[in-house]
């Protein structure tokens, strides 16, 4: 029995009597701040559709969808979709444009297979769409199976334990830590890792809202964003949720400026009521991991505003942040924060110790400092430890972990690389529905060492090692290592350097292609691809560098590690190792 319960039900009770004493409940409407933007997604079917015929075997259908929420006034999309080799030479092209007004406008490509009635060779090819509303440009890509596609030789590698295994219909499992009751009632047994690898995954979503803030949507009605503080369910529901679902972890992250009860500023507000209930998400997070030891609600704040802003989550903080005061002039916060000064509240997170992400990502008009998107700031490199690389639908009601409706961010998470964050990639669900991580198989990946418990320190402890990964399937993982130092690493090198793209699969699945990429921190260039082998050995130019894998299975589910940074010196100044931490 939770001994805490009887104080949260009262903690409750007096919130939301004061909640109504101030008229907020159900006041406002869903924010326009928070998501009125240009938003663009690309479907692109991995495998062949089932009609595909015979003489068209390779035959599919792209879906394009475009969307502005709160759209002012009418806008034409402009888009283009290519077909690109594994060589890189587009074999395919279509343009188009589309009127868009207030409602989301899909868009149907069929694709016989071929290129321009060639037909192609066996491989993995990408398909990428770019549109422009006129203001921004969006670019997704995703890769695709043609014909015979020849497994890519991996590395052997015994899977990490992970916490809460999922067995297949047989009771199969490999990666399982602990015996543990599954689906079907089986029992998932353990097995050790590798002895340098000495890490424990923990499965979950960073990334989530509750009735605290515009989530918490009941499945039968929830179509967008929610009425600030009107809806069903709360934190506490979404802990009890995601844990029901096996995940082992997940953040409530609410808008910070939504704590009046309004998407504007409510200048009758009470101080006093808004920061009560960030602090009662504290205490709820901390009662329900005490009844449940082995899952970990988490909650913390989503903050800023996405028009002229930028979402980032604040994983581990202890006080309410805004800009909002009431008609008083009395601020509706604990801490006083400007909005939109991302430079000021990177230094703020890094003297409170705060740790935060990057929440799907724009490469331009966000997260401006110094008049640069994405703009660097020392306090930002300590302070962001990670970036959203996949999403799925923020307003998806889907419950059986396929939605086909995600956006993809790695060209920003790239940017955020290349100007010198030390970032990891992590996937989320934005779930502003009641179906905290059901959306889809998507989960980030964090590792925890052996014996350590899942807790909050141990969570952030990870974090900010950047020992993660991220997963469009929750039963794979990527690790990488460098001269056998683990991912999210700050190495000093000298000669050869051995990256290792270690990928584990629950299911038998196979990887279909793999990418190792290269950057420069501070450049403020473009990422580019060093090797398609999971073991390449390169001997880096002298100065900075960064290092991550990506792997698209044989069923299309993509997997991100995160990179390892290297500091490549002369043979003089390393150590006869070759390599030791920075």
């Amino acid at each position: 029995m939770n001994k805490f319960a009887p104080l949260s039900k009262l903690m409750s009770k007096l919130i939301y009597t004061l909640m109504l004493s101030a008229g907020f409940a159900g006041a406002a409407q869903a924010s326009k701040a928070d998501h009125q933007e240009f938003e663009a997604t690309l479907h692109a079917p991995f495998l062949a559709d089932a009609k595909a015929t015979s003489e068209l075997p390779e035959a599919r259908t792209f879906t394009l969808s475009f969307d502005y929420p709160f759209l002012d006034r009418a806008k034409t999309v402009g888009w283009t979709l290519e077909v690109v080799s594994p060589d890189g030479v587009t074999v395919q092209q279509w343009k188009g444009s589309r009127a868009l007004a207030d409602k989301q406008v899909d868009v149907r490509v069929a694709w016989d297979g071929r290129g321009e009635g060639v037909i192609l060779s066996d491989g993995v090819y990408q398909v990428r769409m770019r549109a422009s509303d006129g203001d921004e440009e969006v670019e997704q890509s995703w890769e695709i199976g043609v014909g015979k596609r020849v497994a890519q030789a991996m590395p052997a590698f015994a899977p990490l334990p992970v916490s809460r295994q999922r067995v297949d219909g047989k009771g199969k499992s490999g990666v399982a830590t602990t015996e543990s009751a599954t689906d079907d009632g089986a029992t998932a047994t353990s097995v050790a890792a590798t002895a340098s690898l000495p890490y424990t995954i923990y499965l979950g979503n960073l990334h989530s809202q509750t009735n605290h803030s515009d989530g918490g949507g009941a499945l039968s009605s929830c179509t967008g964003a929610q009425n600030p503080q009107s809806a069903a369910f709360g934190p506490a529901d979404a802990y009890a949720y995601a844990k029901g679902k096996g995940l082992d972890f997940l953040m409530a992250s609410e808008h910070n400026h939504m704590y009046d009860g309004s998407d504007g500023t409510k200048t009758t507000a009470d101080p006093a009521v808004a920061k009560a209930l960030f602090q009662s998400g504290l205490t709820a997070a901390a009662n329900y991991n005490s009844a449940n030891p082995g899952f970990l609600g988490m909650y913390g704040l989503e903050w800023g505003v996405i028009n002229n802003g930028g979402h980032l989550n604040i994983f581990n903080a202890t006080e309410l942040l805004g800009w909002e005061s009431n008609g008083s002039g009395q601020l509706l916060a604990d801490t006083q924060t400007t909005k939109n000064d991302y430079a000021a509240l990177y230094t703020l997170m890094r003297q409170r110790g705060w740790v935060g992400q990057f929440n799907h990502p724009s490469s331009s008009g966000q997260f401006i400092v110094n008049g640069t998107a994405l703009g660097y700031t020392a306090d930002g490199d300590q302070a962001m430890a990670m970036c959203e690389v996949l999403n799925t639908s923020a307003f998806s009601t889907n419950t059986s972990e396929t939605e086909t409706s995600r956006s993809t961010y790695e060209g920003a998470c790239n940017k955020a690389l290349e100007a010198g964050f030390h970032v990891a990639f992590s996937t989320n669900q934005d779930n502003h529905c009641a179906n905290w991580g059901a959306s889809y198989t998507n989960r980030t990946g964090v590792l925890i060492p052996n014996g350590t418990a899942l807790t909050s320190a141990s969570m952030i402890a990870a974090i900010k090692a950047r020992r993660v990964y991220a997963t469009m399937d929750k039963g794979s993982q990527l690790i990488l290592t460098g001269n056998g130092r683990m991912m999210g690493d700050r190495i000093t090198n000298s000669g050869p350097l051995k990256l290792v793209a270690n990928f584990a699969s629950a299911a038998g699945k196979t990887v279909s292609s793999v990418r190792v990429y290269e950057g420069v921190p501070g450049r403020n260039g473009a990422v580019t691809q060093l090797s398609t082998t999971a073991t390449t050995t390169v001997t880096p130019a002298a100065g900075d560098h960064f290092y991550y894998a990506k792997v698209t299975q044989n069923d299309g589910k993509i997997l991100w590690s995160a990179p390892i940074w290297v500091t490549q010196t002369a043979a003089s100044a390393a150590s006869a190792d070759g390599a030791q931490a920075r």
